[in-house]
């Protein structure tokens, strides 16, 4: 059975409404023989991320950048799973108040140099999520998940 490994930091009704669509997604009874974990940023590992075989990122934007949790998951687990994970698909959504392009910017830098392979479209949202604002990221959840059957 895969793992799909869903790190995210959700600090706002906005932020919890889109990573409940994606966990929608990523658990949808179609998708078989795949375990969705869920673990917030501050408390994932590297032992998380070397046992997934994909992930799944969320995050607000915050200064003009990822959340500080999303950084910190970022520099505990970079050199430890660096030739490990190459090559493993991943997605990400990121919810800004007014801009979200610096979030994109690093989180793209940081899984680029892990080997990180995107499998599907990233959802970025400024301000309240709308209904298709979720469906999009019910889309990415299972978009990432689905991919890792076997």
């Amino acid at each position: 059975m895969a793992t799909l490994l869903i790190v995210h930091h959700t600090p706002s009704p906005n932020c919890q409404a889109m990573f409940e669509a994606v966990v929608s997604g990523a658990t949808d009874p179609d998708i078989e023989d795949v375990r969705v974990v869920r673990v917030p940023a501050l408390s994932a590992t590297a032992s998380d991320v070397l046992a997934a075989d994909g992930f799944l990122l969320g995050t607000p934007a915050n200064l003009g950048y990822m959340s500080g949790a999303l950084k910190h998951f970022f520099d505990q687990v970079y050199y430890p799973c660096l030739d490990a994970t190459r090559g493993r698909p991943f997605g990400y959504w990121v919810h800004g108040g007014n801009d979200v392009t610096g979030a994109v910017r690093g989180i793209e830098s940081v899984t680029t140099g892990l080997g990180w392979r995107r499998t599907a479209e990233a959802v970025t949202v400024t301000g309240e999520p709308d209904k298709g604002d979720l469906e999009r990221c019910w889309e990415l959840g299972a978009t990432v998940a689905a991919g890792l059957m076997g």
